[in-house]
C-alpha cells in the first residue's frame, strides 16, 4: 500500500465507503461490485483500495477475529502479523512481569501492540516503514494509552519503557517479490541489538520456528508455539518475562484450549525400543523444543529409531502433544510390491506420512496408481534403523 492509497482509505469518503461494505464473499461477482460502486460516483482508485481492504479483512478474521472488521491491512503485513491469541500470550508475559509501559519495536500493522493495549498496558509501537506505522496508528486508535510512530528500533526513545517486544524483519521485498531471510545475521534490527536491550529491561523476541537455535542466548527461555498443529513461531524471552527454571517450552493452542510442556533445557532422547501396537508423532512444537524424550518417558514409550521423531507404545495414550496411530500391518518397502499390497486391499485414497526417508509423497502416490474405495494411511520411516512401511489407522 502506498501513502496515496492509505490517504484515500482514511478520507471521510473512504471511511464511510469501507464501513458500508458488506462482509466479503469470494463467491460474489467482483466485476459487478466494482461496476456498482463506480456507478455511484466513487473514484476507481478508492473502489480498488476499499475492495482490497474488504478482502483482507475477511482473510484477517482467522487471525484477529471480529477486531479485523475495523482494522486496515496490507497483504504482507497480514501474513507477517502475530495471531491475536498468540499475541495475547506475549502480552500476558509483560503483565506477569509487572511491566506498565511496553515498546513494540518493529510493530508491523500492530498485532502484538493491539494485544498489549488490550491487556491494559501503555504501548509505544514503532515501525521503520512510514505507511506501516500509519496503519498501526489506525489499528491502535481505540486505545488512548497506545501510540504508533515512524522510526527505527535502534533510534526509538525508551525513556519510561519497562519492557520491550521485538519482531525483527525477517523478509525483504524486491521488485514486488518478498523473500525470507535465512541468515539471522541479516535480521533488522539485529539480534545483538535486540538481546542487548535485556541488560536494562525484560525483552521478548519473536522469531521464525526454524531459526537456528545457536542464536538463543544462554539463560533465555525459548518457547515454540503451535496453533492447531501449525508451528508458528519461536519466542525468546530474557529477564523478568522469562519463567524461572524454564529453558525450553512447547505451547499448543488448539480449539480454544492451551497445553504446555516445559523443561529446564533440551531433554535427552528416550531409549530406542521395539515397535509396539501404537505409533505416535509429537506435535511440531515438541519436536522443535527438543522435548520428545520427556514426552516419551511420560507415556512409558520408546523411540522407534535414533534421530526419528516417532515413538511407540504397547498401549493407547491420550495426549494433546502427539497424534496417535494404531499399527495394522507392515507393508513391503519395495515400490512394486507395495503397489500390489495396496491394490489387494482396495486402497484408492492414501495418506502418506514420512520421517527419515527421502521420498516425495505426491510423486509416490502417483506412481502407486491407486484404485479402490478404501482410504488408508501409511508411514514411511526407519524402525530400529531399518527402512519400514507401516499401514496404520488414526486414533482419535
Amino acid at each position: 500500500m502506498d501513502p496515496a492509497e492509505l490517504a484515500l482509505l482514511r478520507s471521510p469518503e473512504g471511511v464511510q465507503l469501507l464501513e458500508s461494505m458488506p462482509r466479503f464473499d469470494p463467491a460474489d461477482d467482483a466485476l459487478r461490485r466494482v461496476t456498482s460502486l463506480r456507478q455511484h460516483g466513487h473514484p476507481a482508485e478508492l473502489v480498488s483500495a476499499v475492495l482490497t481492504q474488504s478482502r483482507l479483512r475477511a482473510k484477517a478474521r482467522a487471525k484477529f477475529g471480529e477486531a479485523s472488521d475495523r482494522m486496515l491491512f496490507t497483504q504482507a503485513g497480514l501474513e507477517q502479523a502475530t495471531r491475536l491469541p498468540v499475541a495475547r500470550v506475549h502480552a500476558q508475559r509483560f503483565v506477569d512481569a509487572g511491566c506498565r509501559v511496553v515498546a513494540d519495536l518493529g510493530c508491523g500493522i500492530g498485532g502484538d501492540a493491539l494485544a498489549l493495549a488490550q491487556a491494559g498496558l501503555q504501548v509505544l509501537a514503532v515501525d521503520a516503514d512510514e505507511t506501516t506505522a500509519a496503519i498501526a496508528a489506525h489499528n491502535l486508535a481505540p486505545f488512548a494509552a497506545a501510540t504508533a510512530q515512524h522510526g527505527t528500533a535502534e533510534n526509538a526513545s525508551l525513556d519510561g519503557v519497562d519492557g520491550v517486544f521485538l519482531d525483527p524483519a525477517r523478509r525483504t521485498t524486491s521488485g514486488g517479490v518478498t523473500h525470507r531471510r535465512s541468515d539471522a545475521a541479516e535480521y533488522t534490527p539485529s539480534l545483538d541489538f535486540a538481546f542487548g536491550l535485556a541488560a536494562e529491561r525484560p525483552v521478548g523476541v519473536k522469531l521464525g520456528p526454524g531459526t537456528d537455535r545457536d542464536v538463543i542466548p544462554a539463560g533465555a527461555e525459548a518457547q515454540w508455539i503451535s496453533v492447531d498443529g501449525d508451528v508458528v513461531e519461536l519466542g525468546v524471552w530474557v529477564g523478568a518475562v522469562a519463567r524461572p527454571g524454564v529453558g525450553r517450552a512447547a505451547l499448543l493452542l488448539h480449539g480454544g484450549q492451551t497445553h504446555e510442556l516445559t523443561a529446564p533445557a533440551d531433554s535427552p532422547d528416550a531409549e530406542v525400543g521395539p515397535l509396539g501396537e501404537y505409533l505416535h508423532e509429537p506435535d511440531g512444537s515438541v519436536i522443535r523444543a527438543r522435548l520428545i524424550g520427556d514426552l516419551v518417558r511420560q507415556h512409558g514409550g520408546a523411540m522407534v529409531s535414533d534421530g526419528i521423531a516417532y515413538f511407540s507404545t504397547g498401549h493407547p495414550i491420550a495426549s494433546p502433544f502427539a497424534s496417535s496411530f494404531r499399527v495394522i500391518d507392515e507393508l513391503p518397502t519395495d515400490e512394486r510390491r507395495l503397489r500390489q499390497a495396496l491394490q489387494t486391499r482396495g486402497i484408492g485414497v492414501l495418506e502418506i506420512k514420512k520421517r527419515g526417508v527421502d521420498v516425495d509423497p505426491a510423486k509416490l502416490r502417483s506412481r502407486l496408481r491407486l484404485k479402490g474405495d478404501v482410504a488408508a494411511t501409511i508411514v514411511l520411516t526407519r524402525i530400529g534403523g531399518r527402512h519400514t512401511t507401516l499401514l496404520v489407522e488414526r486414533v482419535t
